[in-house]
């Protein structure tokens, strides 16, 4: 096994992010991880394990974040800075070329953050987006409804994981949806919403993502991933199966137009996480991250295509060999999916029926629940409502589909009153 000397630095990183930390450790790498490490920024157990040295501050307050890794650098020269997730993408950017080390160009990095200018972006590149308004204050919610007309998607600027996009089909609703985003207050990595989203088109049609990363400046698909989502007006995600079944023209559309938005933003390095709508058949931008993607889809990737986005993001973001670091290996499966279980109407687990047909074995790989009776189940508006997941194999796509509405149909979460 080769090893190499140095030292790995991740910010704030989700549980998705311990394969990056178990391979910077097969290769000899120091792992050091600076997070805030309570409430809903805790590390997961799993991340915790594999972390040689965890610095505990608030990486959300970029001085503190700047002081701490200038200090560590000056300790022992940093080999990389690696963003844990898409909050910190422009921040570690910056830091990067502030200490000459690979990442991505920091004068243009706010076009990956910023949904409003990612959009903007990407229409000057001739890429098909939805036609939108920004807004800051509840009194310009009107003006923009009617730019965009009804029904439409509001969404904060710089969230992640569908926290607070919901579509509006009337203005009381729109203001319904602004209102809560303001006032909820649950926070994501430690951030609340603050008044500053956009007020789109609702694209009516089926939703992708696509998941690849760019190497020396080449666009690598890894996977066009198929999506199931729950029920609107929220969007969140239920399923995926890698790889979607697409006919040969979408699929060449698809990936030309993910290759042309990468140029368009300056993603010039690592992983990243496509979000698209088929639109009369042509693909529409939802938006980008340049990180890793969640709800297990990095465990589907490399299932079905043997490729480990995590190994993927290490070798980037150290500049190291990419064979060495993320060799390719075969694909274990054909398809690769995940049910991903929410429990809509329900408030207080009383129970779960169905649940025993699903244990590991064959081609059940994985099979895990979040919640015990008595636990509260959060509102069905984003990541956070997904209740449990469980993760398999197909020998096709409709085989896959299949398993997903099997799953999701035979497994249900009760309330209390119906357990």
């Amino acid at each position: 096994m080769t090893e190499y000397e140095g030292r790995v630095l991740l910010v704030e990183p989700t549980p998705g992010c311990g394969g990056i930390l178990l391979r910077a450790r097969e290769l000899g790498l120091e792992t050091i991880v600076v997070s805030y490490d309570e409430g809903d920024r805790r590390l997961s157990d799993g991340v915790r394990e594999l972390t040689d040295r965890l610095v505990v501050l608030d990486a959300n307050d970029e001085d503190l974040l700047t002081e701490a890794v200038l200090r560590l650098h000056a300790e022992r020269p940093l080999t990389a800075l690696i963003p844990g997730f898409e909050f910190y993408v422009d921040v570690v950017a910056r830091l990067a070329g502030r200490l000459g080390l690979p990442g991505l160009p920091a004068a243009t990095v706010d076009g990956l953050r910023d949904k409003a200018l990612m959009r903007a972006r990407a229409a000057e590149a001739g890429l098909r987006v939805p036609r939108l308004a920004t807004v800051t204050s509840a009194d310009q919610l009107a003006d923009a409804a009617a730019k965009v007309g009804f029904p439409l998607v509001l969404k904060p600027r710089a969230s992640a994981g569908s926290v607070h996009v919901s579509r509006a089909d009337d203005h009381a609703g729109l203001r319904r949806a602004y209102d809560w985003m303001l006032n909820d207050p649950r926070t994501d990595l430690g951030r609340r919403m603050d008044g500053r989203a956009v007020v789109e088109e609702y694209l009516d049609g089926p939703e992708l993502t696509v998941e690849g990363y760019v190497a020396d400046g080449t666009v690598v698909i890894a996977s066009v991933t198929g999506k199931f989502l729950g029920p609107e007006p929220t969007f969140v995600e239920t399923g995926h199966i890698a790889q979607a079944d697409l006919p040969r023209a979408t699929r060449d559309a698809v990936e030309t137009f993910v290759r042309r938005l990468c140029a368009a933003l300056d993603l010039t390095l690592g992983p990243f996480h496509c979000e698209l709508r088929l639109v009369d058949g042509e693909p529409v931008l939802i938006e980008i991250g340049a990180r890793l993607p969640g709800g297990h889809i990095i465990e589907l990737v490399e299932l079905a295509t043997g490729i480990s986005l995590p190994n993927v993001m290490l070798a980037a973001y150290t500049g190291l060999d990419l064979a060495t670091v993320a060799p390719p290996r075969a694909p274990r499966a054909k398809y690769a999916g995940i049910a991903l279980l929410i429990a809509p109407g329900v408030e207080t687990v009383g129970g779960v029926s169905g649940w025993d047909a699903w244990s590991v074995g064959g081609d059940i790989l994985e099979a895990e629940l979040y919640v015990s009776p008595g636990d509260p189940v959060p509102p069905l508006e984003d990541f956070r409502a997904r209740l449990g997941h469980v993760i398999y194999t197909a020998d096709s796509y409709a085989e896959a589909a299949a398993r997903w509405r099997e799953i999701t149909e035979s497994v249900r979460i009760l309330g209390v009153d119906d357990a």
